[in-house]
C-alpha cells in the first residue's frame, strides 16, 4: 500500500512539473526567453523586430510543455490565441513572423528575409527539424512558394508552407457568412486563434480585427494534417520574426496558450499600447519631397529585383497569364533536371497517354517528389496542365496527393506531386509478382477514395468533378493509405450550378452510360466509376476483361448475375482466399453495384457511400428487386467489348467522346 502511495504521489509530481498553458494579457515581468532584437517595451507590449535590417527576433515561453505521452504517440490538441500589429515606416515593411512550436529556442544559423529566423536554405525542409510554424507573412517571395504578400501559412520543417491562404476574416451575418480582407500589415491590432484537434488530426487558424469581439465565422484555414511525426514529446511555444531589406516593427500584445483545453481570450481592454508608425501631415515639404522620391527609387529598386528574380526562376522565360493567376509553386527547369538525375530511364516510375513520371529528390529540402512531364502536342494539353495545377493545388485532404508546384520551359510541361511509394492501387489487384493486399487495406483504400470525393463533391468551396477515377489513379503513400490523384481531366463549378463540360474524356469501364447522350459529367459520374474501383477492389478484376467467359468479360454484369442468383461472394478476390468480413465485402460489392446504377438520379451520392463504409448508418437489408429499375436488364457499358487499353474516338448525339486507358 506504501509503494503504491509513493508511486502515485512521484506520477502526480512528475505530470505536474510541465505546465499545461498560460495566459499573458501583458508582457511585464514575463520571464520570456528573449534572443536576438526582441525585447518587452516599457508599455508591456512584446517587440520582436525592430526598425533596422536585416535582423532576427526570438520569444519563447521559458518553460517546456508537453505534448505527447511518449515520443511515438499522438501529439495533443492544444489551442492558442495571441494580438499581433505590425507598424511599418513610411515605406512598406518586409518579411514577418511565426507562431512557433519547436525542440528548441536556438536556431544556429538560421538566415532573416523569407527565412523567418527558423531556417536557412540548406536546412529549410529537413524532417530533422521538429518545428511546426504558422506564419504570417507580409511580403511574397518566389523562392518558398508564398501566394502573395499578404498570406498566413502552415508550416510543417519548411517556409514553404503546406497550406496557405491569403489574410482575411469571415463575418456571419442574416444566416450568410462574407468574406472580408484582412491587411496583416495595416498597423492596427489583429486578433488569431490557432486550434489543433489531436483526435481528427485538424488543424484551425481564424483572424479578426480587434474590433470585432470573438469569433463570428468560420476559420480561414481548416486543414487535416497529423502533427504526431513532427512534435516531440517536450516542445517549447513561442514567436519568432524577421526583417529584410526593408524592415518593420512586430509586435505581440497579449498571448495565451493551453493543451488539451482552450486557450483563454484575450480582452482587449487589458492590451498594452504601442508606437504606430509617425505621420507625414506635420513634416516640411522639403522633408515630403525627400520621402516621395526615396519612396520612388525605393519601389523602382523593389520591382527590378523582382523581375529579375521572375525572369531568373522561369530560366528567361516570360511568365504567361495563366501562370501568374495561379500562383508561384513554380521550380526552375535546372532544380527539376537535378532532381531526377537528368530525367534519367532509371529514375522512369510509370508512364502513358499523358506522358512519363519520373521520381525524384529536391536538392535543396530532400523531399521526395513525382515528377510528372506532360506530353505538350496541343493546346489541349496546355489546358489540361493549367486545370491540374489550378484545381489539385488549391485542394488540401488527407486522401488527395498533394501537388508540390511546377515547371514550364518552352515546350515542357512539368508537375510535381509528392512521392507515393507504392505507387497505384491496380499494381496490387491485377499484378500477380506481388503479396496481394488484405480485406483490411482494400476496405481501408476504399473509404478513403470516397472520403476524398466527398471533399471533392460537398466540402470544398467549388463542385471538383475529377472525370477519370479509377484503380490507376488511387496511390498508396507510405502507410498505404489512398491518396486520389491526377487531376488533368477535373472541372469546377459553383455549388447550386450546374456542369457545363460537354466534352466527354475518361476511361473506357468507368465511364456512365449517359455520357454519351449528354455529353455532361457530373457528380454522378463520378460516382459510377467509384462503383467500378468498388467492385475491382472486392473481386480483384478489372471492369472489363476481353480474355475472360463471355458471361464475365463485363464485370458489373457479372456481379449482378452472382447477386441475383444469390451467389455474390462468388466474385470475392480468391487471392483473399475467405479471409474477409463476409458483411463488408457484401456491403461493398452492393455498393459497387448501386453506384453503377443505369440512372443517374438512382445511384447515391458520395456522403451516403462514405457513411456505409464507415459504419455511421446502418448497412440495410438488399435484395434484387430492390436495386433493380427500368433500364437494369439492358444495363452495359459503352464499347463493352473493347480493350480497356484502347483508345477510341467516337461521335453522339453531336458530342465528341474522347476514351483513353492511357492516362
Amino acid at each position: 500500500m506504501l509503494l503504491q502511495t509513493v508511486v502515485l504521489f512521484l506520477a502526480i509530481t512528475l505530470s505536474s512539473s510541465y505546465d499545461t498553458g498560460f495566459n499573458y494579457s501583458s508582457f511585464h515581468g514575463a520571464n520570456l526567453n528573449l534572443t536576438g532584437v526582441s525585447e518587452v517595451i516599457p508599455s508591456g507590449a512584446l517587440q520582436l523586430t525592430n526598425n533596422s535590417q536585416p535582423v532576427i527576433g526570438h520569444a519563447f515561453y521559458p518553460n517546456l510543455l508537453q505534448f505527447k505521452n511518449s515520443s511515438k504517440g499522438n501529439a495533443f490538441s492544444f489551442s492558442t490565441a495571441f494580438v499581433f500589429a505590425i507598424t511599418r515606416p513610411i515605406v512598406s515593411p518586409g518579411s514577418g513572423f511565426a507562431f512557433v512550436i519547436s525542440p528548441s529556442t536556438q536556431f544556429e544559423g538560421a538566415n532573416s528575409t523569407q527565412y523567418l529566423g527558423l531556417f536557412n536554405l540548406t536546412g529549410n525542409g529537413d524532417p530533422e527539424n521538429q518545428v511546426f510554424a504558422v506564419e504570417f507573412d507580409t511580403t511574397q517571395n518566389i523562392d518558398v512558394g508564398d501566394i502573395d504578400g499578404n498570406h498566413v501559412g502552415i508550416d510543417l520543417n519548411s517556409v514553404r508552407s503546406n497550406v496557405s491562404a491569403s489574410a482575411a476574416y469571415y463575418l456571419t451575418e442574416d444566416h450568410k457568412i462574407t468574406k472580408h480582407n484582412l491587411s496583416l500589415k495595416s498597423e492596427d491590432p489583429i486578433q488569431v486563434w490557432i486550434e489543433y484537434d489531436g483526435t481528427e488530426k485538424l488543424l484551425n487558424i481564424t483572424l479578426s480585427p480587434i474590433r470585432i469581439p470573438g469569433r463570428t465565422g468560420p476559420p480561414l484555414i481548416s486543414s487535416r494534417v497529423d502533427l504526431s511525426p513532427i512534435l516531440q514529446k517536450y516542445m517549447y511555444v513561442g514567436f519568432s520574426a524577421s526583417t529584410g531589406i526593408v524592415a518593420s516593427y512586430q509586435y505581440i500584445l497579449g498571448w495565451s496558450f493551453m493543451i488539451n483545453g482552450r486557450a483563454q481570450n484575450l480582452d482587449s481592454s487589458d492590451l498594452p499600447w504601442y508606437p504606430r508608425s509617425k505621420s507625414i501631415k506635420g513634416l516640411s515639404m522639403v522633408s515630403k519631397i525627400g520621402i516621395s522620391l526615396s519612396s520612388i527609387i525605393l519601389a523602382i529598386a523593389a520591382i527590378s529585383v523582382i523581375l529579375y528574380l521572375v525572369w531568373k526562376r522561369t530560366d528567361g522565360e516570360i511568365a504567361e497569364d495563366w501562370e501568374l493567376a495561379n500562383g508561384p509553386h513554380r521550380f526552375s527547369y535546372k532544380e527539376i533536371f537535378m532532381a531526377t538525375k537528368g530525367f534519367h530511364e532509371e529514375e522512369l516510375i510509370g508512364f502513358g497517354g499523358f506522358g512519363k513520371v519520373y521520381k525524384g529528390v529536391m536538392r535543396d529540402s530532400g523531399l521526395q517528389v513525382a515528377v510528372k512531364q506532360v506530353a505538350h502536342e496541343s493546346e489541349e494539353r496546355v489546358r489540361e496542365f493549367v486545370a491540374e495545377i489550378s484545381s489539385i493545388g488549391k485542394l488540401q485532404h488527407r486522401n488527395l496527393v498533394r501537388l508540390i508546384g511546377w515547371c514550364k520551359q518552352k515546350t515542357k510541361l512539368i508537375i510535381i506531386y509528392e512521392y507515393m511509394p507504392h505507387g497505384s492501387l491496380d499494381k496490387y489487384l491485377f499484378h500477380e509478382d506481388g503479396p496481394p493486399l488484405s480485406w483490411k487495406q482494400r476496405h481501408k483504400i476504399l473509404k478513403g477514395v470516397a472520403s476524398a470525393l466527398l471533399y471533392l463533391h460537398e466540402q470544398w468551396e467549388q463542385v471538383v468533378i475529377h472525370r477519370d477515377v479509377k484503380a490507376s489513379n488511387v496511390l498508396l503513400d507510405a502507410e498505404m493509405n489512398a491518396r486520389l490523384g491526377d487531376f488533368g481531366l477535373a472541372r469546377l463549378y459553383e455549388h447550386g450550378s450546374n456542369s457545363q463540360t460537354t466534352r466527354v474524356v475518361g476511361t473506357i469501364g468507368y465511364l456512365a452510360p449517359e455520357m454519351s447522350l449528354t455529353g455532361k459529367a457530373t457528380t454522378e459520374t463520378d460516382v459510377f466509376a467509384y462503383g467500378a474501383v468498388l467492385l475491382e477492389v472486392a473481386s480483384g478484376r478489372r471492369p472489363i476483361s476481353p480474355q475472360r467467359l463471355q458471361k464475365q468479360v463485363i464485370l458489373v454484369d457479372w456481379v449482378w448475375e452472382c447477386f441475383k442468383n444469390g451467389k455474390l461472394l462468388d466474385v470475392a478476390d480468391p487471392r483473399l482466399e475467405g479471409c474477409f468480413e463476409i458483411e463488408e465485402m457484401t456491403m461493398v460489392l452492393w455498393l459497387g453495384l448501386w453506384c453503377s446504377h443505369p440512372v443517374p438520379d438512382a445511384r447515391p451520392s458520395m456522403r451516403q457511400v462514405y457513411q456505409y463504409l464507415n459504419r455511421d448508418v446502418p448497412f440495410p437489408e438488399i435484395s434484387a428487386t430492390k436495386l433493380a429499375a427500368p433500364g437494369m436488364e439492358n444495363f452495359h457499358y459503352l464499347a463493352p467489348h473493347a480493350s480497356s487499353h484502347t483508345e477510341l474516338s467516337i461521335c453522339s448525339a453531336g458530342t465528341e467522346i474522347l476514351l483513353s486507358g492511357g492516362r
